[in-house]
């Protein structure tokens, strides 16, 4: 039998609007990610000695987060110079999958002590640079496979409304009741036990109190143009600003340990990782892969979704986390129970580790003992996870 990999910690800052004047915009990427690796240390008490890996989660790596940003953080953050550090690209999963390599690491016998985590700041490092750098990623053989071309992922998340039938008032509804969840807990300070006070910013700036169904319905459509309004006749184009997740600055980190690692230190094992899952999916629907991905890992888990206490499905668009459910007859209840990334921001690199700290929290929060978290990626794929409660 391999160890068991332990959640001891997770950390994050406030999710700041990601275009200049948010409330981020003015801390460099680097910086932002080495606020919470250096946080991770001074809350339990730990020397960056001791720590065997850093593996940080980030999707625009080019700029200010080129050169390998978690070794960059890693440093900033003042860690002895011989830990390592590595970036990870997953798309969105990007940190979750940093997550599940430190955790497999660890249940392997090769860590002891990782930090996982992930950075994005859409303000300064913006959607689309690093494609925007040196040419398309769409190469010769991958256009020949796909002649009629992919698509971004908003006409993805409008095929996929279309296919499931959801009306612009499903998506709207689903999107004002993230805000209202994520309120609600802001005030009651459920987040508390996360959050950094990043200079003198400290909740989440993306949270929109007061929105409804009827003041989103004036925002037009963002990914309605000629081009594919011709290619795609039959979609009627329902996805807005408003039920997408916001482009968001943040970084977040988790701690993960052998769990006779951080008993021996004597820190308190909050979540142990219990089963991890990674698919492909149509890289033109792209956004359907996390319903694949959970049906593997329940599976692998010998669970089913009714034995789940709660959910983290990213809030991507407002259609990927309802046609999830509707396929795993999931309850709405216990999904995003908080709030999601359309209140609470979707800072690519970081949103992994920011929904699995969410989601030990809330278990603690509602005392119950099995969590699942999936999130969609670009190219058409998902990570799955599921932790237990201690």
């Amino acid at each position: 039998m391999g160890r068991t990999a332990v959640i001891v910690d997770a950390v994050r800052t406030p999710s700041g609007r990601g275009k200049p004047g948010g409330a981020l915009s003015g801390i460099h990427p680097v910086d932002l990610a080495a606020l919470v690796l250096r946080a991770v240390l001074e809350r339990n008490g730990l020397e960056s000695a001791q720590v065997d890996d850093v593996l940080l989660g980030c999707v625009s790596q080019v700029g200010e987060q080129s050169s390998n940003v978690a070794r960059q953080a890693a440093l900033a953050a003042g860690f002895d110079e011989t830990v390592p550090a590595a970036t990870i690209d997953r798309q969105c999963g990007s940190s979750q999958q940093a997550a599940h390599f430190a955790a497999q690491g660890v249940m392997s016998g090769q860590y002891d002590i990782v930090i996982a985590g992930g950075v994005e700041s859409m303000s300064r490092v913006p959607l689309g640079t690093s494609s925007a750098v040196g040419g398309s990623p769409v190469s010769p053989l991958l256009r020949a496979r796909y002649p009629e071309g992919l698509v971004n992922q908003g006409v993805s998340a409008e095929l996929i409304a279309q296919r499931w039938g959801f009306t612009r008032d499903d998506l709207d509804a689903f999107a004002a009741e993230s805000h209202e969840r994520a309120t609600e807990a802001t005030d009651a300070g459920l987040f508390a036990s996360q959050l950094l006070e990043v200079d003198g910013v400290a909740a989440d700036e993306t949270v929109r109190r007061g929105t409804t169904t009827a003041g989103l319905a004036g925002l037009p459509p963002a990914f309605r143009t000629p081009e594919t309004s011709a290619r795609f006749p039959e979609v009627d184009w329902r996805i807005t600003a408003g039920n997408s997740s916001p482009f968001t600055d943040g970084a977040s980190a988790v701690l993960i340990m052998a769990e006779e690692t951080a008993l021996a230190l004597g820190l308190t094992p909050r979540a142990r990782f219990h089963a991890f899952a990674v698919t492909g999916s149509d890289p033109l629907l792209m956004l359907t892969g996390p319903i694949p991905a959970t049906r593997r890992i329940l599976s692998r888990a010998g669970l089913s979704i009714d034995d789940l206490d709660a959910y983290e499905v990213n809030e991507a668009f407002a259609s990927v986390p309802l046609a999830w459910a509707a396929e795993l007859g999931a309850d709405p209840a216990r999904m995003n129970p908080w709030g999601g990334a359309i209140a609470l921001g979707h800072a690519l690199g970081s949103s992994g580790t920011r929904l699995l700290g969410t989601l030990v929290a809330h278990l603690e929060h509602t005392r119950g003992r099995w969590g699942l978290q999936t999130m969609c990626e670009g190219g058409g794929m998902a990570n799955a996870t599921l932790i237990e409660r201690l």
